[in-house]
């Protein structure tokens, strides 16, 4: 019992708390159902948010909203934080990582033999879909078509190098 009393929190702290899982609760009504099931939601939460975005009343809107602040109570919200940076671009680490499948893309681009290399780095990668994807995001960039296999090759090697990093 004594021990509670050095973990006390003043009802105003408990207060902005709860708002802070409320207003987290609420940056995940604004995500779609697909992004909300890769969260990994609990199925009651999932469930709160779905039906939110479904409410056109004013005062219904309101009443779920708190719900779902009252759910986001018994949730634990570092991976829902982490999820969201990861989405907002705050992440450093995934920045990075992007940043690194980028320069693998510029590369591979500019230089013939930047293909070996890369599949030297990472032989589980599919030589002939990237070899494809190279051939046609050049052709691309001379006809100055939209960039679809240009975008197609960073998807690649970004799955190529995620896939990469776990076996390391």
């Amino acid at each position: 019992m004594f021990e509670q009393e050095d973990e006390w929190i003043s009802k105003t702290q408990m207060k902005k708390q709860m708002n802070g899982l409320q207003d987290l609760g609420m940056e995940l009504t604004k995500l779609s159902n697909d992004t909300l099931k890769k969260i990994g939601l609990d199925e009651d939460l999932y469930e709160a948010v779905v039906t939110y975005k479904k409410i056109t009343s004013n005062g219904a809107l309101k009443r779920q909203a708190q719900f779902i602040g009252r759910l986001m109570r018994d949730t634990d919200p570092a991976p829902i934080e982490a999820f969201l940076a990861k989405l907002r671009g705050d992440d450093a680490a995934h920045n990075a990582f992007l940043q690194r499948v980028e320069q693998a893309r510029v590369r591979l681009l500019a230089d013939d033999g930047a293909l070996t290399q890369f599949m030297s780095d990472f032989p589980h990668a599919d030589a002939g879909k990237l070899r494809t994807l190279i051939r046609n995001t050049k052709k691309e960039q001379e006809q100055n078509k939209p960039p679809k296999n240009f975008r197609a090759l960073f998807q690649e090697l970004k799955t190529v190098m995620e896939n990469g990093d776990e076996e390391i």
